[in-house]
């Protein structure tokens, strides 16, 4: 039988390795501003077209590599960052597989630039497809330029599968941010489109948050310190009255490396208990600082995930450092009465002594001098007190309009009214339905609709069913145009960060189509003159958080609509809610609305809106056996 084992060829080893590296541009953006901090560079510029997928480049001022090292970079597993395979256990850099390069350049065309200091000219050298097609001497300042063009030019399958152009800028956006968090002491400009996106100077570390998620932010944070033997803990963590429906702004760095970690989450979350609503995140910027070899960052190919190896005494010290934290700037609650300033002791009073207050008796007064006879005057002895009081001369004003006894009739008691007190509902009232007279619906714990049909009885979801029924109206505003509109009195202003406001931009048309009105669109803040007649004000933020939240977690591609999202946002956070009590005429119109409905018997979700009990099942459920 003849062999049937064989090494694979470069070219399909580096498209495979590549798989895992490279999911999309955003993998890109990640490797190439990793290397670039690991040059050391103090200014790094980021610039894509069409969401990277025409290009992706990075320049950086670090130290360059020599033209051996450049040509050596794109080969496989060669690396700078390890000799031996104890050095994984002790990494202070980003990359170290040595596969980045190479794997990028198996499914794209590239274009390096690189220099050191130290030489007059540098390297340029142009790969297609893992092939090495030209290699020069070129004009170029000191540091490297890394030019990333038609990515997965050779793997049309994977470029199908990438999504539209708002979603991919989004994912290299969110890259973006993570590096650029992590490294205050560094600048980092992006470009997208010819657009400058971000522009971040040289700061501290709360500037940086502040630079990149706005101005707004400032106030909303609350810093974090905390010093062990295990873990140093730094960063901040957000007001609990400024939690989000989303978690975009949840970040965690051990030793300058993003990761993903649920443990540690949990933690955070345990120490926001009973301070944030629930379906609410916290924000947090923490950076934690642990021994090298007390972790292992080896086990994920994007080396976002790690592990540690006493992960339950970091869960206790985090926790217990965000706590202090909240209740040392007094943002958890205390037992304690609110203090009233009226009660506090003026400016011109301070330092004078107490005076007792003077009480003043007019001893002469007496309230039963009007009596015939007082009895607080002495009396002969022998002699009787006479009660009775004089007989005003006036008596007989008090019985006009009173008949004397002989012509008295018998009263009318046809027309005398009863106070009595409300009757409580019985269990079991007089009749054989509990529905009051001409009432076709009942709700049943504030989140059923009971309605009785032909067949038997109807039970309805009244938060799914509304969800339905806006879902569709929704959609229908945003077909046709025509949706009507409130006016506020006075503009609302909300405040987002640039990330969120792209969001809110992309969406812009479709939300007007719904009846929103915007005045103004800025670069953190957006102006809203007119809202959906079904919106009041104070639900604005919640309703576009919520669709903020859903686009970043079921971001729609190209295939997708992103209306049909924006319907589904809208209707899960402005329907009726579970526990709301309605009104028997609010209980027909949404009975009313939903079978009016093209699809009433499922929510937008595809969740079921409605089941029906028939007299049979009702009667069998009652037979004895």
């Amino acid at each position: 039988m003849a062999d049937i084992i064989q090494l694979l060829p470069d070219h399909v080893a580096n498209q495979i390795a590549a798989g895992e590296v490279v999911q999309r541009p955003a993998s890109v953006v990640k490797e190439l501003l990793e290397n670039a901090i690991d040059a050391g560079a103090a200014h790094i510029s980021l610039i894509a077209k069409d969401a990277g997928k025409t290009l992706i480049q990075v320049v950086d001022n670090g130290k360059g590599m020599s033209a051996t090292d450049a040509r050596l970079s794109f080969e496989r597993h060669a690396t700078s960052k390890i000799k031996s395979a104890d050095d994984l256990f002790s990494l202070n850099t980003k990359g170290f597989r040595g596969e980045a390069l190479a794997s990028i350049a198996a499914i794209a065309h590239v274009d390096l630039k690189t220099k050191q200091d130290q030489d007059d000219l540098g390297t340029h050298i142009v790969i297609e497809g893992s092939t090495i097609k030209d290699q020069d001497l070129v004009v170029t300042p000191q540091g490297t330029s890394l030019s990333v063009k038609h990515l997965f030019f050779n793997i049309p399958a994977r470029r199908n599968f990438l999504k539209s152009d708002a979603v991919e800028i989004r994912h290299i956006i969110d890259e973006f941010q993570r590096v650029a968090l992590a490294h205050p002491s560094i600048a980092f400009v992006m470009m997208h489109n010819g657009s400058e996106s971000f522009n971040l100077p040289v700061s501290n570390y709360r500037q940086r948050v502040v630079n990149i998620f706005g101005s707004k932010t400032n106030e909303k944070l609350v810093p974090v310190e905390e010093d062990t033997e295990v873990l140093k803990i730094s960063g901040f963590v957000g007001k609990p009255e400024f939690a989000k429906r989303s978690k975009s702004e949840q970040f965690f760095f051990v030793n300058n490396r993003f990761i993903k970690s649920p443990y540690l989450n949990h933690a955070v979350n345990a120490a926001y208990e009973g301070l944030i609503k629930d379906g609410s995140h916290p924000s947090y910027y923490l950076n934690l600082k642990v021994d090298p070899k007390s972790i292992d960052i080896n086990i994920h190919p994007t080396k976002t995930e790690i592990k540690f190896d006493d992960e339950h005494t970091l869960y206790a010290i985090l926790r217990s450092a965000i706590k202090h934290s909240l209740g040392q700037f007094n943002i958890a609650p205390v037992l304690d009465f609110d203090h009233d300033p009226n009660l506090d002791t003026p400016y011109n009073f301070e330092g004078k002594s107490s005076v007792t207050p003077q009480v003043e008796v007019n001893r002469d007064f007496n309230p039963f001098k009007d009596e015939v006879m007082s009895t607080s005057t002495p009396r002969p002895a022998g002699q009787h007190i006479n009660f009775k009081k004089e007989v005003p001369s006036n008596w007989e004003s008090l019985y006009v309009g009173v008949e004397s006894k002989g012509t008295r009739q018998e009263s009318d008691f046809s027309e005398v009214q009863f106070e009595s007190e409300p009757e409580s509902q019985e269990l079991f009232e007089s009749g054989s339905s509990a529905f009051d007279v001409g009432q076709s619906t009942y709700q049943l714990h504030n989140k059923y609709v009971v309605s009785s049909i032909k067949s038997g009885v109807l039970f309805i979801d009244q938060n799914r069913a509304h969800r339905r029924v806006l879902y569709e109206k929704m959609l229908s505003h945003i077909t046709v145009q025509q949706a009507v509109s409130q006016q506020l009195l006075f503009p609302l202003q909300l405040h987002f960060s640039a990330s969120e406001i792209e969001i809110l931009q992309t969406l812009k048309q479709d939300l007007e189509h719904t009846g929103f009105v915007f005045s103004k669109f800025e670069d953190e803040s957006i102006e809203i003159t007119g809202t959906p007649i079904n919106v009041s004000e104070s639900e604005v933020s919640i309703v576009l958080e919520q669709l903020i939240s859903d686009m970043q977690q079921d971001i729609p591609d190209v295939n997708f609509s992103a209306t049909d999202m924006l319907a589904k946002s809208m209707a899960k956070s402005m329907a009726i809610k579970g526990g709301q009590s309605l009104s028997s005429v609010e209980q027909e119109h949404l009975v009313n609305s939903l079978f009016a409905c093209k699809e009433p018997n499922v929510s937008p979700e595809q969740k079921t809106t409605f089941i029906t009990m028939t007299l049979d099942e009702l009667d069998r459920k009652f037979i004895t056996f």
